[in-house]
């Protein structure tokens, strides 16, 4: 079908598709934007056409998807006109992650290599216990023990506890010196 031909037709079918879309809109702006929506999406999908066939049928059901297309739409949508809602809305600090990942990097390059080598093998690799034993040439029973103990030893230095571990150590170290100085 040539394109003038294509057109005259578009505007043939344009009173079949208004009538059909305030029908199923109950609306006249709605149906006259979903007829001019309808349109648009016929001209830009012209060669998706088969020629022959109804092409009213066709835009009928260009103009059908649409309307239902933005029905569902709509449904997502939350109706906010003062813009209340909006302004509840908040995006936290993109630093914050940025940060807990340094930490966790930090944290686990302290483990020891053996307790690292099996908690990455296992835990980001997703190698089985038995896969991650027969690459470091040791039993599984070692390898979920090193996996276990790097999970603890992680999880107390991302906890902070080690700091608190070291700082209470060092506070009792400190109590002792100042014992032995005034006792002297």
């Amino acid at each position: 079908m040539n394109t003038v031909q294509f057109k005259k037709d578009l505007v043939a079918s344009i009173p079949r598709l208004r009538a059909f879309a305030r029908s199923i809109s109950g609306n006249r702006d709605r149906a006259d934007d979903l007829v001019q929506e309808t349109l648009a999406k016929a001209i830009a999908n012209k060669d998706k056409f088969t020629e022959g066939t109804n092409l009213t049928a066709w835009l009928i059901t260009i103009l059908r998807n649409q309307y239902y297309s933005a029905g569902r739409k709509l449904k997502r949508e939350v109706a906010d006109p003062d813009g209340e809602l909006a302004a509840t809305l908040e995006s936290k600090p993109q630093q914050a992650g940025h940060l807990e990942l340094k930490d966790f990097l930090s944290a686990l390059q302290a483990l020891p290599d053996d307790q690292r080598e099996a908690l990455i093998l296992i835990g980001a690799s997703g190698f089985s216990y038995e896969e991650a034993a027969n690459i470091l040439d040791v039993k599984v029973g070692t390898v979920k023990s090193r996996v276990s103990r790097a999970r603890l030893r992680l999880e107390e230095l991302m906890d902070g506890r080690e700091e608190f571990e070291r700082s209470e150590a060092a506070a009792a170290a400190s109590a002792d010196l100042i014992q032995n100085a005034l006792s002297v």
